[in-house]
């Protein structure tokens, strides 16, 4: 069985001198996961076959991609996204990738997503978090949602840092790695990268938009546990749209298991999504191949839907050759 995973990290050359410069988000992260997201050959492929991964879709960490705005954010942008497509063109077959946006600049972003899919076959784009405090319902980001949906790619909504007067308001009182941790992979990244996705549909986003696709991690980011009682508070009193919300979640979302690697919230998700709606994924190096293999050969469901989740939908998805 084809494996090919989704969620999967890097750390490029230009950013790893902006993130020497953020104390903040070097918090939690060992030497070992440092050294593994600088690797886009060796190490990284070594890995991948240990664990039967055929195909890694790469995009860059968090990391850095916020602390630059203006010329420098455009510019180390389209040098990662040229580095990561170098890289794809070294290992046919193997690397696929999403492409980094300088948010800050939104026309600029919008280029750089045409360029990054016309020009370095990038399969879409990775967003990480708000921007200066900005989810991508404000109306500044809608030329980058205009040209996903022009050339048909999904944008894949990652968490990022909070703002400041959230992380100071529900994330401090802690050490400061705690504190770092319950904000980000704790607990805070899935309420924000939820919040997020119920913003673009309350907002209307996919009744201007209804082809465009959005990819979120986590098992859906506890939307799917939710979604019945999101449908009873939010659906009356969202009254522009045009469906109920549930609707626009199990029409323009897909969901990956990155770092989820149980049962039970597959089984959930499975419940309420449909195997047509998930996606395999590890978190390469934050979470191991290994533990992302063990569970996807171990999981409690039909060989039809590990198929689906293992290959076939991101196939579909992203156009992947099979």
């Amino acid at each position: 069985m084809r494996t090919i995973t989704i969620e999967e990290h890097f750390l490029s050359d230009g950013f790893r001198g902006v993130l020497a410069k953020s104390t903040l988000e070097q918090q939690g992260r060992s030497s070992a996961i440092q050294t593994k997201l600088s690797d886009l050959g060796t190490e990284r492929l070594r890995d991948m076959d240990a664990s039967g991964i055929d195909l890694q879709v790469i995009s860059h960490t968090a990391s850095g991609t916020t602390l630059v705005t203006g010329n420098e954010a455009v510019r180390l942008t389209r040098a990662t996204n040229d580095q990561l497509a170098a890289a794809v063109t070294a290992h046919p077959g193997r690397f696929a990738g999403f492409a980094t946006l300088p948010m800050t600049e939104p026309e600029a972003a919008a280029d750089e997503l045409e360029r990054a899919v016309h020009a370095l076959d990038l399969k879409g784009a990775l967003i990480n978090g708000t921007t200066q405090g900005r989810f991508l319902d404000d109306p500044a980001f809608l030329p980058i949602l205009e040209r996903a949906t022009a050339l048909d790619v999904p944008i894949y909504l990652h968490p990022g840092e909070p703002p400041e007067a959230v992380r100071e308001a529900y994330y401090t009182g802690f050490e400061p790695t705690a504190n770092f941790l319950l904000s980000t992979a704790g607990w805070g990244w899935h309420s924000e990268v939820g919040i997020h996705a119920l913003r673009l549909i309350m907002a209307g986003v996919f009744d201007r938009f209804p082809d465009l696709q959005i990819i979120i991690w986590h098992m859906g980011e506890m939307v799917p546990f939710m979604l019945d009682r999101i449908n009873n508070i939010l659906t009356p009193v969202s009254r522009n749209l045009q469906r109920p919300v549930p609707e626009y979640f199990l029409r323009n979302f897909f969901i990956t298991t990155s770092g989820f690697f149980t049962d039970p919230p597959l089984l959930l998700a499975l419940q309420v999504m449909g195997a047509e709606r998930i996606i395999f994924s590890v978190d390469y190096p934050y979470s191991t191949n290994q533990q992302g293999r063990s569970f996807l050969d171990n999981a409690s469901i039909s060989q039809a839907d590990k198929e689906k989740i293992s290959y076939l939908n991101a196939e579909r998805l992203l156009k992947l050759p099979s």
